[in-house]
């Protein structure tokens, strides 16, 4: 059954999801507005199992009247007259605590005196079985702390019974003696079907309203992994607090848009965030690719770093082969119709950092030290077109990559200093090169 329907209501047609939705409008009979969901599920489950007892007492009360007993009648009659009384009331208090108690106590009492009037267990074909849905309702329903008292009541009930039966057996019903083989028969089938009815419409709502948690908990977790590095995520979501890590070797990387400042304030807002949207784009696929770290990205600046938050050995060298897809990159763009203005900085630097998560809300992981502040002058110190790096850069990155002296620059912050161009990859790795 619950299978059947989860794929019904993952086609959003056939019978089996046309029942679902009626029973959930079920919920919506007493719900209140602030009522989460699973209290929804409760309450439906509850209304559906109340309406079904009252179809299958219409059984009882007329083969009862057909034998001339109206006493045992009344009995599931009245039980009829109080579920529907109940419903309207539901429907216009919205109070369902009271309707749910109500319930509980008419499963647990009225086949118990359904038995006496009977004349006991025989008899009434162990019209008690009825009272097992009792304890059962409750756990759906109150959970297991809560629905303690009614599995009590149950057996000190069915003890009861237990005691009486000799005295009541001596005044049985005059049902005809087939009957109550029939009768024992029905009750079985009648608790049992409406059990696993309750359950099992339960169940495939619990099921449903995991696999929904399941899809938020994914797009949570793609948020998050889109805010901070999977291990940094791993590791806050396993032990909240402060997460600082120092890193003696890492390569950092400023890319920032020439001239987007200007040109923005003549664009129109939508194209602003479209080529934002493809510039950014590229670059993660890019980093990705390179396995270094996207670190953040700030109006039309772009920070990334390799060596962390898992160190590498060649952190600099993705670092500078990411540096030198991401100028192609702005310039295949910067190629298209209109974009001829595109053109992009680029700076890098490599040594220690410190690096960590900071905020409680809109929490971001950032780094912090000289080489992030050096590889920023690198980048707005820079050329468009150009990627500009330090002298250690230049000395760590050897023979695989071409560079040329730019010569000594005044550096804000930082005063002379010798920087170079990084032109070109001038021995490919061999995943790159042609066959």
């Amino acid at each position: 059954m619950t299978g059947s329907w989860s794929q019904a209501g993952a086609r959003g047609r056939g019978p089996g999801r046309t029942v679902v939705r009626r029973l959930e409008r079920l919920g919506d009979l007493g719900a209140r507005p602030e009522d989460t969901h699973d209290e929804r599920l409760r309450q439906g489950t509850l209304i559906f199992s109340s309406l079904l007892i009252t179809a299958i007492s219409t059984i009882w009360v007329t083969t009862y009247l057909a034998y001339g007993d109206p006493v045992s009648a009344a009995i599931p009659g009245f039980y009829q007259v109080v579920t529907v009384i109940g419903l309207v009331i539901l429907a216009r208090t919205r109070r369902f605590a009271t309707f749910r108690t109500t319930q509980l106590l008419a499963f647990l009492v009225l086949p118990a005196l359904l038995q006496v009037s009977l004349g006991g267990f025989v008899a009434s074909s162990a019209m008690i079985l009825w009272a097992v849905f009792t304890p059962l309702a409750a756990l759906a329903l109150l959970g297991i702390r809560r629905s303690v008292p009614w599995l009590v009541a149950f057996f000190v009930e069915l003890a009861a019974l237990a005691l009486l039966d000799s005295r009541l057996a001596q005044s049985p019903t005059g049902l005809p003696p087939g009957f109550e083989v029939t009768f024992l028969v029905l009750n079985i089938a009648g608790v049992m079907v409406s059990s696993y009815v309750m359950l099992g419409y339960f169940v495939e709502q619990r099921e449903r309203v995991h696999r929904d948690l399941e899809i938020e908990r994914e797009r949570s977790e793609r948020l998050l992994l889109n805010v901070l590095p999977e291990p940094i995520a791993e590791r806050l979501k396993a032990a909240p607090g402060v997460i600082a890590e120092h890193y003696d070797a890492v390569s950092v990387l400023f890319a920032d848009i020439a001239g987007f400042t200007e040109r923005s304030a003549v664009m129109a807002a939508a194209d602003v965030v479209r080529l934002l949207d493809q510039v950014f784009s590229a670059f993660d696929r890019i980093a990705d690719a390179e396995g270094v770290e996207k670190i953040k990205t700030i109006g039309d600046a772009y920070m990334l770093v390799g060596g962390l938050p898992n160190p590498r050995p060649d952190h600099l060298a993705a670092v500078a082969r990411t540096a030198l897809a991401l100028r192609d990159e702005v310039a295949r763009i910067a190629a298209l119709p209109g974009q001829d203005w595109l053109a992009v900085r680029i700076g890098i630097d490599t040594g220690p950092v410190v690096a960590g998560v900071i905020g409680r809300r809109k929490f971001i992981y950032d780094l912090w030290g000289d080489t992030v502040n050096t590889a920023s002058r690198m980048e707005s110190h820079g050329q468009p077109g150009q990627i500009q790096i330090t002298g250690r850069v230049a000395a760590a990155l050897g023979p695989d990559f071409a560079v040329r002296p730019r010569g000594t620059i005044e550096v804000k912050g930082k005063g002379p200093m010798q920087t170079f161009f990084l032109d070109r990859l001038e021995h490919p790795p061999a995943s790159q090169q042609s066959p």
